[in-house]
Formats: C-alpha cells, structure tokens, sequence
C-alpha cells in the first residue's frame, strides 16, 4: 500500500461526511504511483460508499481521466507535483456553492496529508538505510580496534617493566578503550529499544548512557589516560605541557567531566599557535566545590567573540582555516549546566592562579562538590 494506515483512517473520516449529501453518488481518492516504465498511474487507496466493488488503477489512456457531466476529478497537488485526485461522481449538472466548497476543502486536507505521509515515508526509508549504513560501519570498526588492542597488549608484553615506552604503550591500550566506547554508543543509537527508553526523558541527553556515568565514578579514572594523551600530544607538537601536581578526589557523572576537558584540551591543542604552552589546572574551592581550568599561552580571544563561541556551530576567526564544527565548547557549556556546573572564559590564565601564564586564554569548569566516599562495608 502506497499510503500509511494513519493516511486511510483520515481519508475515511474525509469521505464519510458526505452521507448526508444525496446529490453525491461516490468519492474515490487515488494516489499517483510510477509504473514499471516511468509513466504515473492513479492507484486507488480509498472509496465512499465502500461497497465492495473493485477499483482499477487509472493509466494514462483510460477513460475515466476525461471529465464527464456526473464525474469530475480534483486534483491533489503539491505545486507542480501531482500527488493524486479526487474522483467526484454526481448526479450532474452544476454543484452548488456549498457542495463545491466541502469538496475542494476535502480535496486541501487530503492534499496535505498525502504530502506529510508521503514525506513520513520517504524519511523512514532513509532513516533505515542510515541505520543499516552505521551498524555496518560500527561491525567493520570493530576489527581494527579488536587489532590495535591485540598489538599494543603483545607490545606490552616485551617491554621491560620498567622501560620509558610502558606509558606511551598503556596510553594506546587506554584510548582504543575509549574508542570501543564511542563505538558502543554509536551501535546502541540505533538500537529501536535504547530510543523508546530515552523518550520519556524531558530533555534530550547530550551524551548517549555509555559515554556518562556512572554516577559516583571517581573522576581520576577517566582523567588519567586524558592527561596521557595531552601529555603525548604536546610532545609530539614540541610545546611546553603543565598538567596538575595530583589528581582530584572526586565523585559524580565522571564521563560527562571527562568529555568536557577532552573538548577543551582539544581546542587548546588544536586553536592556540605552536610553541604555545597548554595546561590542566585544579583547585579545590573552601565548600568542595572543584574548578577544573584548560589554559593555553597564546593570543587572546577577541572580545566579540567570547560568548558567541559557546553557541553551536559558532567558530572563532582564529579556527576557520582548521578543521571543525563549533559544536565542541556549545556541547561542554551544556554539559556543565547538567552537572549542576558552569563553564566560563577566564583571561588571562594569571587571574585563577598567579602561577600561571600573563597572557593566554582560560576555559574554567566549575563544578559542585562531588559526592561522598562510599562507606567501607565490614
């Protein structure tokens, strides 16, 4: 069927409102379809009366599409398109003012809905074959990464204990981990089931389940391998790296966290021009609330720019030759505010900590106190 069940219930709310009009003998709605050879046909989709009687498709030669005295046709169209027609047989002669009314707003109503149905199916169609593109691009990610994995553990194997590489080896282990949870996310997004259990949500998540949470996690678990990889990118970019004397002893939606600084060490890295210093630094606040702040020692943001790079898609002069798309910074200020936080530009670096850069840029994510310890069970 060319229409949805949806489409035929309104159809026939349209057409059985004409029961109390003797003048009209019956309604058949068609709906055009592309035949085998690229010529349309009207297929039948709904008649009043029903009745039982079979319907025959309407070709291009067939007789019923030249308008006769008792049957006229509306057509159903989208601008030049032609969706359908309405068949109107009648007793003949003129209709009357009223009845040429309800027809024609008839003929409007099933107009548009034919349009949004048809529009319904043509996006379900690709929604599917999206879907079936993502899980096999997720079945074939899954190789290299079940690879690397192999590599960097048999790597590790023949590396001396104490050898310089074990960190630099411990650290790709930890980002393919990372990576297999962006492919899990990835793989439970178009998952029917994982969708219906978010719906009831009031706001969309900004993180599928598996990149936040859990809750209570301790945020040292998630920062660590982030350091890591910062530490190793400034090596390999030959600038100068400040990460934090010691890890934070903290507890909440450690993922959501990590996924912030990981945007903002990615901007600092990425926006800030080479040679230029980059660092994490922690502060605990007197009410245990902690600050997090990605500062980097290059040229400041200009004025203007600095809240409009919080929206999405929104990217400073300085990014436009680079590869983005201003959804890093929108998506961490989001995130912020879900934990209860707040996500703020800071410049220079020297007003959070006099130890830090006099010039530069600073991205503070101020969080509330994390949550308590849990309890040693005797």
């Amino acid at each position: 069927m060319p229409v949805s069940d949806r489409f035929l219930q309104l159809l026939g709310h349209q057409l059985q409102q004409f029961t109390d009009c003797s003048a009209v003998r019956s309604l058949v709605v068609y709906v055009t379809h592309q035949g085998e050879e690229g010529r349309p046909t009207l297929m039948p989709v709904g008649q009043w009366p029903s009745g039982g009687r079979s319907l025959p498709a309407v070709g291009g030669d067939s007789r019923l599409r030249v308008p006769a005295e008792e049957r006229r046709w509306l057509p159903l169209r989208d601008q030049q398109l032609l969706l359908g027609a309405l068949q109107v047989e009648t007793d003949g002669g003129v209709w009357p003012d009223p009845l040429r009314e309800r027809l024609q707003a008839v003929a409007l109503c099933l107009t548009e809905a034919l349009r949004f149905d048809l529009e319904q199916q043509r996006l379900q169609r690709r929604l599917e074959l999206q879907e079936e593109q993502v899980r096999l691009l997720v079945h074939q990610l899954r190789n290299p990464l079940t690879a690397l994995r192999t590599f960097g553990q048999l790597l590790l194997r023949r590396l001396d204990p104490d050898s310089d590489n074990r960190t630099l080896v411990e650290g790709l282990l930890a980002e393919e981990r990372q990576l297999n949870r962006y492919v899990d996310a990835i793989s439970d997004l178009v998952q029917p089931e994982v969708l219906i259990a978010a719906a009831p949500q009031p706001q969309p998540l900004l993180l599928p389940p598996l990149l936040s949470g859990p809750e209570g996690q301790p945020l040292a678990e998630p920062l660590a391998p982030l350091l890591q990889r910062a530490a190793a990118t400034a090596s390999l970019q030959g600038r100068p790296w400040q990460g934090p004397a010691e890890l934070p002893h903290w507890r909440g939606d450690s993922g959501a966290v990590a996924e912030i600084l990981a945007n903002l060490l990615e901007n600092a890295f990425r926006y800030s021009p080479q040679g230029a210093a980059v660092g994490l630094h922690i502060a605990r606040q007197p009410d245990g609330a902690l600050a997090l702040t990605v500062w980097d020692g290059g040229p400041a943001i200009a004025a203007e720019e600095r809240e409009a790079i919080f929206r999405k898609g929104v990217r400073g002069r300085a990014g436009q030759p680079l590869p983005g798309t201003g959804l890093g910074l929108a998506l961490a200020r989001d995130l912020a505010r879900e934990l209860g936080g707040a996500l703020e530009l800071r410049m220079p670096p020297w007003e959070i900590d006099p130890a830090l850069p006099a010039e530069g840029n600073a991205f503070r994510l101020s969080l509330p106190p994390g949550r308590p310890e849990p309890t040693a069970t005797p």
